[in-house]
């Protein structure tokens, strides 16, 4: 036994038991002794590595868990969660994970629907980035060099902290980690306007296979193309992205207005379908599509269409665009609030716009059981097909959140970056359904499925797409990790279409062992036989 390791113990985060005990996996000793190793040089006293047989194991591991579906205990955990606060600790945990054969699992916000960043089904480690979490704001470039561990509430924060004329253009939610929803392509009430957060990327940070950081001139252009929408963790580690902040008005507007199906919804989203992705580029009107109790019925169910709105500009000319394209939705002064972006930003998280440090807090109030698909829709959906919908919707206890494409979205080429859904989209469709009881997984997944296959003749074909970030491991069933470029296709299409193949072939120039893999990571390319 090496007696140098004992002298790392402070700067471990390791409370009982010496390493050795944790466990008898000779392949995770060696590790742990290679990663020590690694950072022992290093000057800091700060909590980097927590293992298996610490009395905080558990709770940390569940900590950045969104979906309770992984906290089951059945479910395999890592050897360890290092914690880094340089990048050199990245370095040291890529380094002797592929020296000892053992996966790595990134996790920036662990919003992952699917658990990908913080489960496996062989021995892995997970490099949580929470620590490295800086953003440093540059109002004079008009950019900002943001860490992955950093949350979209943080980083919409400090834009907002410097000016009040810049935001940025990504999701909602603000607990979602910008690591991982930047390499997945990244949408928001922005995007219409300026495209995707993946589309705002000027320079990034990589440790690659080989334990190197690179940025954009070292990596080369067509790994920094992968990276941006084409999932991150298929081809390193990104610890930080360099974005390019675009310009928002003193004051936008904002708007919701619900309806159900008595009061005319079906007839109003049979409107909205032809018209939303048509709309100038400065307004963004999605729906939210749920059940509800029926009014006047003991326990009846009724669907309720919530429009939510954001119009880049005064009330007064959203009022006339609205009367211009959409009067039947009846949209009054009284229906709309002006306010700053960074309250609006409040507003579409739920959260009082008065309460703008509500943005810092990393954790999600309330967590749940949750399966999610998504599709993408190039035609409207007839009235019956939506009345079939309905009844889905009502039978399953699902919700939809429809997103409208058009405005800068159709102008941006489907091959720019890996991200391929773009001009001929009239809007994306989220679904999910949400549960409490563990029991009830089975059922609700089951049901799930039976919606989405209802859904099939209404929405895109060959291939049947789908959105990265909303993960759905039910495309191509695979459960291998080392999964073949022709098993991973089914997939891969749906979410990349023909940008698939060129990301499989980048991956095959930048880790051709394969070593970061997960069930839907890129594959190598096949090579062909001389």
């Amino acid at each position: 036994m090496n007696m140098e390791i004992f002298k790392l113990l402070p700067i471990l985060f390791i409370f009982i038991n010496p390493v050795w005990s944790i466990t008898s996996n000779s392949a995770t000793e060696s590790f742990l002794q290679c990663f020590t190793s690694h950072i022992q040089n290093l000057k800091s006293s700060s909590k980097i590595i927590l293992i298996k047989n610490s009395s905080a194991y558990a709770s940390v591991v569940q900590s950045s868990i969104q979906n309770l579906r992984f906290l089951n205990t059945s479910i395999s955990k890592p050897e360890a969660v290092i914690y880094p606060f340089h990048d050199s600790h990245v370095q040291a945990a890529v380094i002797c994970s592929k020296t000892n054969g053992i996966l790595i699992r990134i996790r920036s916000g662990g919003h992952d629907y699917e658990g990908q960043s913080y489960i496996s089904r062989a021995p892995f480690v997970i490099i949580d980035l929470s620590n490295l979490r800086s953003i440093d704001v540059d109002i004079e470039n008009e950019s900002a060099w943001v860490e992955s561990g950093a949350t979209l509430g943080e980083l919409y924060y400090r834009i907002a902290e410097k000016s009040k004329a810049y935001g940025f253009p990504a999701g909602s939610c603000p607990t979602v980690g910008v690591g991982g929803l930047i390499s997945g392509g990244g949408f928001g009430t922005l995007f219409r306007k300026y495209g995707l957060a993946a589309d705002n990327v000027l320079d990034a940070k990589i440790v690659d296979v080989n334990g190197r950081v690179l940025d954009r001139k070292s990596m080369g252009e067509e790994l920094f193309w992968a990276i941006r929408g084409g999932g991150g963790s298929s081809f390193g580690v990104i610890v930080a992205w360099k974005l390019r902040l675009v310009p928002v008005p003193p004051s936008v507007t904002v708007f919701s207005i619900s309806k159900t199906t008595e009061q005319g919804a079906t007839k109003l989203l049979s409107k909205w379908q032809n018209i939303a992705d048509k709309f100038h580029e400065d307004l963004f009107l999605d729906t939210v599509i749920g059940v509800g109790d029926k009014a006047g019925t003991n326990g009846g169910k009724t669907i309720v269409i919530e429009f939510r709105s954001l119009f880049l500009g005064p009330v007064e000319k959203l009022l006339l665009l609205m009367q211009d394209n959409f009067p039947e939705l009846s949209v009054a002064r009284s229906d709309c609030t002006e306010m700053s972006w960074i309250e609006s930003v409040l507003y579409f998280a739920s959260i009082s716009i008065n309460e703008s440090e509500a943005l810092l807090n990393r954790t999600q109030q309330s967590k749940s059981f949750f399966k999610a698909k998504s599709d993408y829709v190039n035609e409207p959906i007839s009235e019956a097909g939506l009345e079939g919908l309905w009844q889905n919707l009502i039978e399953v206890g699902a919700y939809l959140i429809l997103t409208p494409y058009g405005g800068k979205m159709s102008e941006i080429s489907n091959s720019e970056i890996p991200f391929p859904h773009r001009s001929g989209n009239l809007f994306k469709i989220q679904y999910m359904v949400t549960w409490d009881d563990e029991k009830e997984t089975e059922k609700h997944i089951g049901m799930m499925r039976k919606l989405y296959s209802y859904m099939a003749p209404y929405v895109s074909k060959s291939p049947r797409a789908a959105y990265l970030n909303y993960k759905d491991l039910d495309l191509g069933r695979n459960k291998d990790a080392n999964t073949s470029y022709a098993q991973a296709s089914i997939w891969g299409f749906s979410y990349f279409k023909n940008n698939f193949r060129r990301l499989a072939q980048v991956k095959t120039l930048v880790d051709p062992g394969n070593f970061f893999r997960d069930e839907q990571s890129i594959p190598v390319y096949p090579s062909r036989k001389k």
